[in-house]
């Protein structure tokens, strides 16, 4: 299966920069898997597709301020550093606030000017990284030592996509009209929309931007209705957002991610008359649970996931799945195109592409059923 297979183009003017001016009322593509049939609704329109007994899944991670600016330790050289995956992976019930030693895997720029050994001062002195590994891949393992969780939360920025920020050299705080938007400068008003209502978990370097559609009101409507809605944790890392540079999609290589799922969680898992992931890090977290031949156990469990889902893949856990619109070329696409099916999929995004949708993370949303 060739990865130019999953492409297509996206017009510039369709890619959203900043996000609707109410969470729930991006518009929603309404695809039937039976039927093939192709709806267009709002995302508050979500709860009309909901019936009691479903159970309804979402990534309760928390994007962490992990973009950090650093001086090279020898001749000053500025370092850009962000933190992409705890190593070992931290326990979604366990703090970051940790003074010590803390060991990162990390995208560096310029990460020539590192090399093995190298140390990264941050700020006065209160932290400082060295460099213990270079990747095949270009990724940097640093350890901090320091209390590196106070540095993020005085100095760190939530890591926004690169096609955001870029937008956001060119427009004042003044310029940013949105009324729903938080009062404050123009990052700082998009970093705060850029977190589900319900994020709890630190350790994503970016959002699970399927649930950024939800609002508290239309969890409650959702639960009111009968509808039981539990939480995993999959803190979002290179997985997620690496594209993929192979010719063949079967020899890209996963990078893995934590996750953890609770107990409440499971018990509902195993008693949901339909499983409704939101995001393709909920469905991802619940398709590897799947694949274990031991049965699921009562207690929470904590571990990790590389599970790559394209075409082919038989899902055993998930029933429907709600998700944004997809970069092309990526393991995004492939998921999705895995669970509706690649042609279907392509017509859906060539419907969205004239219908004006709006793209990617602020963009709006898809119900697949």
């Amino acid at each position: 299966m060739k990865t130019t297979d999953f492409d297509f183009v996206v017009p510039r003017e369709l890619i959203a920069n900043e996000p609707a001016e109410k969470r729930d009322h991006s518009r929603l593509l309404v695809l039937n898997r039976k039927t093939h049939a192709i709806e267009h609704k709002h995302f508050y329109n979500i709860i009309d597709y909901l019936f009691p007994g479903d159970l309804l899944v979402m990534n309760d991670t928390k994007v962490i301020p992990g973009n950090l600016v650093g001086v090279k330790e020898e001749g000053g050289a500025r370092v850009e550093v962000l933190l992409v995956s705890r190593k070992p992976c931290l326990p979604a019930g366990r703090q970051l606030a940790v003074s010590g030693k803390q060991t990162w895997e990390c995208l560096v720029r310029p990460g020539k000017r590192l090399k093995i050994g190298s140390k990264v001062i941050f700020g006065k002195n209160e932290v400082v990284g060295t460099v213990l590994e270079k990747t095949e891949s270009g990724e940097q393992i640093i350890e901090f030592e320091g209390d590196l969780h106070g540095f993020m939360k005085k100095n760190g920025e939530i890591p926004l996509p690169p096609y955001i920020t870029s937008n956001i050299k060119h427009q004042t705080s003044k310029q940013i009209t949105n009324p729903c938007l938080p009062a404050g400068t123009a990052k700082a008003q998009l970093e705060k929309r850029y977190q589900t209502v319900y994020a709890q978990k630190e350790g994503a370097s970016a959002a699970p931007t399927a649930g950024l559609h939800f609002t508290p009101d239309l969890i409650k409507s959702i639960e009111n209705k009968g509808i039981k809605v539990a939480y995993v944790t999959l803190h979002t890392g290179l997985a997620t957002f690496k594209p993929v540079y192979s010719e063949k999609v079967e020899d890209h290589k996963m990078y893995s991610e934590h996750f953890e799922v609770p107990a409440e969680t499971l018990e509902a898992f195993k008693s949901a008359k339909r499983v409704v992931a939101v995001g393709t890090t909920s469905v991802r977290t619940l398709e590897t649970l799947a694949q274990s031949r031991t049965g699921l156990p009562n207690n929470r469990i904590i571990g990790s996931t590389d599970l790559f889902i394209y075409p082919g893949y038989r899902f055993k856990a998930v029933d429907a799945m709600i998700t944004n619109f997809h970069w092309p070329r990526t393991t995004l696409i492939m998921l999705v195109s895995a669970f509706a099916g690649k042609d279907y999929i392509m017509k859906a995004y060539q419907e969205a592409i004239d219908k004006r949708y709006r793209f990617f993370s602020f963009g709006d949303a898809m119900l697949i059923i």
